[in-house]
């Protein structure tokens, strides 16, 4: 992945393992429904007092909204997750805590009907792949606050054995105690993904796939002498007499050698990746040699979509096509519907845009079963990634800026 520019403590653990994240969403789900079921339950069948029923109902509403958007905002289609998406998930419970409160305002008989309070401490366990620990404490504790508000409020209003700072201290509790988990969780998941990349980083990608280049051109030099040079020198040993028919099978066989040396220098580490994974008939489109300006952590993430690529059974390699622009570039869809670049990107002239198409014979949703979990990882590494689905084809459309 691509260092962060804020340092390790505000990356997610989204951003250093997208798989991980992508496999833990369930839970986030699971946790986000059981809340919205129990908040139901327990304002029909659990009251302390007649209160509002309306404001119960909006309260079961703002907490159903709170899980949608976690629901939304964490697809690995979508990441990382969005602050605004997080900001808005923490405010929808804060007023969740509030509505829930009013609707049953009165004296706090049965602890078993302020779910909210434990809802707003999942609320910060459901995001904790998603979000920086900073971000999970501010959320934790304004929300503890909320509970605190508004539990102590009802206390000191309606006094029923527990004193109002006890009953603020134990609606906030729950919360404090899981958003401490939670940003321990995250702090200590990003320092270690850290070290990880750096002692990674020990024997870069880079150096490896210049090692293996070169390991490629050797072989294929040695193919060209055994296959062509030495038999013809084994020829000539045998001869008495060089002919002009020798010296033009010499000129062709150095021609050869030339070309082939020529080419395999202008090869980039792109085009070796292919032809090595068996994708010689792919299209290559990058006349500039754009996708050299790809740095180590970027060519590891595109390096292995294509080699998942070439390696499905249902991808023709003749049906790969892969595009690299500077600045504007037809749209993922090849019908230029959303051909260019965001205006954001244009005039800049080091904004790279890359379109990779396949031939996928398959339905949708067996190209996402294939391909998701490595969509996922470019979505990270590229937040602009466009993906498009469609029967018997594939295609993808990022940009990034040149190193």
């Amino acid at each position: 992945m691509t260092a962060p520019t804020s340092g390790p403590q505000r990356r997610t653990a989204q951003q250093y393992d997208p798989l991980g994240a992508m496999r833990s969403r369930p839970l986030a789900i699971v946790i986000g429904a059981a809340g919205t079921v129990w908040a139901l339950v327990v304002s029909v069948f659990n009251r302390d007092v007649a209160g509002s029923p309306g404001l119960s109902a909006l309260s079961v509403l703002l907490v159903a909204a709170s899980a949608a958007v976690v629901f939304t905002a964490s697809s690995p289609f979508r990441a990382p997750f969005p602050r605004w998406a997080y900001t808005t998930h923490v405010a929808l419970l804060a007023a969740a805590v509030v509505a829930s409160v009013a609707a049953q305002w009165g004296p706090d008989r049965d602890a078993v009907n302020d779910y909210m309070s434990l809802l707003t401490a999942t609320g910060i366990v459901m995001v904790a792949p998603y979000r920086p620990w900073p971000d999970l404490v501010v959320g934790g504790v304004v929300l503890a606050a909320v509970d605190a508000a508004a539990w102590g409020a009802a206390a000191a209003t309606f006094p029923f054995q527990v004193p109002p700072v006890v009953a603020a201290f134990l609606a906030s509790a729950p919360t404090l105690v899981l958003t401490a988990a939670s940003a321990v969780f995250a702090w200590t998941f990003a320092g270690l993904a850290e070290r990880v990349q750096i002692r990674a980083g020990s024997y870069s990608v880079e150096r490896a796939e210049r090692d293996g280049i070169a390991e490629r051109v050797q072989r294929d030099r040695s193919r060209i002498l055994a296959d062509e040079v030495a038999p013809f020198f084994a020829e000539l040993r045998t001869r008495d007499a060089i002919t002009d028919a020798d010296r033009a099978r010499a000129r062709s066989i150095a021609d050869g050698i030339r070309t082939s040396m020529v080419a395999a220098a202008d090869r980039t580490w792109f085009e070796y990746a292919v032809v090595t994974e068996g994708g010689s008939a792919a299209t290559i489109d990058d006349p500039d040699g754009l996708l050299a300006t790809l740095d180590t952590d970027q060519r590891t993430v595109v390096r292995t979509f294509v080699r998942a690529a070439l390696r499905a059974p249902a991808v023709d390699p003749a049906g790969i096509r892969v595009r690299a622009r500077s600045g504007n570039v037809e749209g993922v869809d090849g019908t230029g519907d959303r051909a260019g670049v965001d205006a954001a990107d244009r005039g800049t002239g080091n904004r790279v845009v890359i379109a990779i198409d396949l031939v996928v014979a398959d339905s949708d949703v067996g190209i996402h079963r294939t391909f998701d979990p490595y969509l996922a990882v470019l979505r990270v590494t590229f937040p602009d990634l466009e993906v498009s689905v469609r029967p018997s084809s594939l295609a993808l459309r990022f940009s990034y800026d040149q190193h």
